[in-house]
Formats: structure tokens, sequence, C-alpha cells
């Protein structure tokens, strides 16, 4: 079935909820989401979202912190950007209902310091703060007549003008994003979405490695679709390994929030020996990439399974409060914060690279916009600063509403194409679920260990070759069955994964997040994004 719409955005997150709240003052939106609208890496943020909200800070400070931490690969005029927009979009946020911890007695906020920042410039609602931004946003989206929010249906692949039934004399439809195809996970049916303006807000790829602190939704989906479609992508070698994941036999991907390292937490080993002095000045409160590979060599030099987050040292009555999911969590698995260590490991986290954008959140396909972590702006660089990521989504997310609202004009009067509608062919149904998930579970595999938070030419080279028969499999997978939800997800991290390794591949020196033994330093003859296009 054929649909049309002035906007299609894929995906319920921060980005994708901010952008289709301001694009409706423009036309009627679609917003599609795979699974339910609440099922979002948005929803999942414990720590908060990071901007200059005190006299203490300054802009200067947030962006030196931001750039120290993206270890040279940053673009300083999009941390400029980003920075100085930041309190406006967080105000932005609390107008809309968001309840940001205030100060008790006072008018200001609570603001929060985590890993890398040089101040508390944290807005955060106690360790929920995702929560309550998704919640907050949901509720105006409902409130908006021209939003229209389609749970349970999974992006496919995007339209292009070229492959379309674009007219052959109009070449300008030839390199334009013209929508999507959509398979609703009700009925089965792929559906045709065409649109004026189609938005990737699709979240990350965590679901590309064994151990991941990101909902099981995030499998790349939108970089796949956009690399497919010719659009370029950067950065992939950079995965964020997130310190500080629960090691618990019950629960799979809880995070323990960078937040609780600000507040005092220290790590320490088994033998309740503390640690992160012997690999930075800044101990705890160092950036992820040091925390992690810390945590990580404490490990294999140990042999023990994980290390310990103490903050039992801290008032209970304060940790109560300022972590209460944490505290809950935990302690329903027989893990009182109050008086013990938590058991933690580090597991992927954060895309740092994705779809290539520029300052307006425009890839390089026209009317194909990505915003959030499936985009690459140029703000993180190398290393993502904690909390900057809830930052980054609202501000393009109004950044690319300004550009559409500035080109709205002549984007409205354009002609949509005529588009076919999907072809299954002779595509029979899968009947042995096997299939798919065991190649899931060998990709994740070889992922984690062979391209996670220390690496090699030797065991990227090995993955490489690992990986092409499953790939193979992958697309033989592709043409011979009907697409199920499953088949669609196993699609994208096999591409996403083989794009990863390509790009660490090519990156011959150790820079923020992307550490090879075989080359332990930086090289400023290096310093550039890795940019990859389809052939």
């Amino acid at each position: 079935m054929q649909h049309t719409t002035d906007f299609l955005v894929i995906g319920s997150g921060i980005a994708g909820l901010s952008f289709a709240l301001k694009a409706a003052r423009l036309g009627p939106v679609t917003l599609i989401t795979k699974k339910a609208r609440i099922d979002t890496a948005t929803n999942l943020a414990q720590g908060g979202i990071a901007a200059v909200l005190s006299p203490e800070d300054s802009f200067a400070a947030h962006v030196e912190d931001t750039l120290r931490s993206g270890a040279g690969l940053c673009h300083e005029d999009v941390v400029r950007l980003v920075v100085e927009n930041g309190p406006a979009r967080v105000r932005e946020l609390m107008a809309l209902g968001v309840a940001f911890n205030r100060q008790e007695g006072a008018a200001g906020l609570d603001l929060a310091r985590e890993g890398g920042h040089s101040a508390r410039r944290i807005a955060h609602a106690c360790d929920l703060t995702g929560r309550q931004i998704e919640e907050a946003l949901l509720a105006r989206v409902a409130a908006e007549p021209r939003i229209t929010l389609l749970e349970n249906h999974l992006a496919v692949d995007l339209l292009i003008g070229s492959r379309a039934d674009a007219p052959p004399r109009d070449p300008a439809f030839a390199d334009r994003c013209l929508g999507a195809y959509a398979l609703d996970r009700r009925t089965g049916a792929i559906d045709t979405w065409q649109a004026r303006v189609t938005v990737l807000c699709t979240g990350g790829a965590g679901k590309v490695y064994l151990y991941t602190t990101n909902p099981d939704i995030a499998t790349g989906d939108g970089v796949a679709m956009a690399y497919r479609a010719g659009a370029r992508v950067a950065n992939l070698e950079f995965v964020q390994f997130h310190p500080t994941c629960l090691y618990h036999p019950k629960v799979r991907n809880f995070l323990i929030s960078e937040a609780v390292r600000g507040e005092g937490a220290r790590l320490i080993d088994q033998r309740g020996r503390p640690f992160m002095h012997k690999y930075d000045d800044r101990g705890e409160l160092a950036t992820r990439d040091a925390v992690a590979r810390a945590i990580d060599a404490e490990m294999k030099a140990s042999g023990d399974d994980c290390v310990y987050l103490d903050i039992s040292h801290q008032p209970a009555g304060f940790v109560k409060s300022r972590f209460p999911n944490i505290y809950k969590t935990c302690l329903g698995l027989g893990i009182d914060i109050t008086r013990e260590p938590i058991p933690v490991v580090p597991a992927a986290h954060y895309l740092c690279g994705g779809v290539l954008t520029d300052t307006w959140g425009r890839a390089s396909l026209e009317d194909l916009y990505a915003l959030g972590e499936t985009a690459c702006t140029g703000l993180h660089g190398a290393n993502r600063l904690a909390s900057n990521s809830l930052l980054e989504a609202v501000v393009f997310a109004d950044r690319a509403y300004e550009r559409c609202a500035a080109e709205w004009p002549a984007i409205s009067e354009r002609e949509l194409p005529p588009v076919t509608d999907w072809d299954p062919g002779p595509a029979a149904r899968i009947e042995e679920c096997v299939l798919i998930t065991h190649t899931w579970d060998q990709i994740r595999r070889l992922m984690w260990n062979y391209v996670g938070i220390v690496r090699s030419v030797k065991r990227l080279s090995l993955v490489q070759r690992s990986l092409a028969p499953i790939l193979s499999e992958v697309a033989e997978h592709y043409r011979s069955y009907l697409l199920t939800p499953d088949l669609i997800e196993t699609r994208n991290i096999a591409l996403v994964a083989e794009l990863i390794v390509e790009s660490a591949r090519r990156r011959r020196e150790s820079r923020g997040l992307h550490y090879l033994v075989d080359f332990p330093a930086a090289d400023e003859g290096q310093r550039q994004d890795t940019v990859l296009v389809k052939p």
C-alpha cells in the first residue's frame, strides 16, 4: 500500500520527537517506530543533558571539555554551535514539561558532574532523565493533530529516485530520498511511504556487540539504510564502551550511570583496591575511553570477571534520593549499593560515528536528514563526552527544522514522482528461524571478541575474513525469504559490523575509542574523519 506525507520521521527517541513537534508547524508528519513508542535509547538514558546552565560554568569550558574528550577529531565549529545552543534547548524541554531536579531551597537546577566535565553542568531528573524527557515529548506528540505516530513499523530501505521510477527526464530526482519502505509488523505487509523530507532517528548499533547497554532496537538500521542508498557514513570505528554496565546473570543491559562516579564513587578490584590512579590523573572522572580501557586492562591482568564501583561511603539517604532507580534495581538483585560495591563491566554503549551530516543535519542525499545517534555531525569526534548526546539530539532537531522551514516554499511545491511498490519476487516464508538467530549470534560474538575495547591489526584481518561468508549468507537469506523483523535487523547489523571493521582497518593509529595495539600512539597525519560510501 502507498502512503504520502510531508515528513517521514523514522524513530521515536528524543531526536525524532523533538523534530516532529516542530515540523508539524509546516505540514503533516508521520512518525514510525519499529516497536512500542517508548522502546528507545532515550528512555534508558540515566545521566542527563549537558549544557551551560550555571554562572560558575562557561561556553569556553564546555567546548574545551568536548574537544579534549574527542581526541582531536571534533569539528570545533560544530562543538561551539551545539554548546552555545544548549541552554535554550534545555529551557525548551522544561517548557514542554520535563521536570529536571532543582536545588533544594534555590531557584536553579541541581546540576551534576560526570567524567570529562570540568564543572557541574548536567541537568537531570534523578537517574531517570531519559524517561522524563521521553514521556514529556510523547505527551506533546499525542496532542498534536498533524502528527501520526505508528508503532510496530520497521523501515526496510530508503526510496531513492534513481531506483524508484522517477522520470528519467528529471535528473533532479536521481539522488533524492523520496521516503522509505516499511514493514508493518502486525500484518507482515511492506508499505511504501513517500515523503518530501525523510529523517533518520533510529538510534545506535549496540546490538552489533554481544554485551551492550542498548535496548534491543539498537541494530544500526539508519546507518545501514543510508549506506545502502548511497549516503556517506563516517567514523564508525569509534564505538564507545560504557565503563560501568551492571554485571549480573539476571540483567543484560542495565547501565550504572556516569553520574555515580561524578558523585564520588570509586572503582576497585575484587580485593577492594582502587586502580584508576594507575591509568589516568583524572581518576574516576577520566573520559569514558580511558576508564573503559583501564577496566579492561585490570580484568585481563587479574582474570577476574568484573570490577566494582563503590559509593557506599556516601550517606545512604543521599544515594537513595540521587539514584533511586539504580538503588531499587540493584536492591532487587540482592545488592544494597549503600552498603556494598556494585559489580560492573564495560559494554558497547554509543556509536560516535554514523550518517555524515552538515551543520543542519542534512545527509549527502537530497531531502534526507539524520539526527541523534544515527548521525555523525562532528560533535563527538573520537570519543563522546558524557551527556552530550541528548544535547546534540535537541540542537540538531531544531537546526533541521529551521532548514526545512527556510526551504519549505520550494519543498512543498515539489511534485513527488511515481514509485513502485515493494516486490518480494519468488521469496518464500522462512520456516527455520534458527538460521537467523544463529547468524545474529555469530556476528555479535565476533565483534565482541575481535573489535572491542582493544584491537589489533591481526584480529581485524581475522574478523573481516570470518564475516565474509556470514555476509554472503545474510544476502542469500534476504533474496530467498520473505522479510521478517529478525531478518531485517540481522541484515542491518551484518552491514554495520562490516563497516565498523573496515573503518577500524583504515585507521592505523590509536585515537579516542579506537585503540590499536600495533599503533598505540595518535598520528597527526590521520587526524581526519573516516568516510565510507557505497561503491
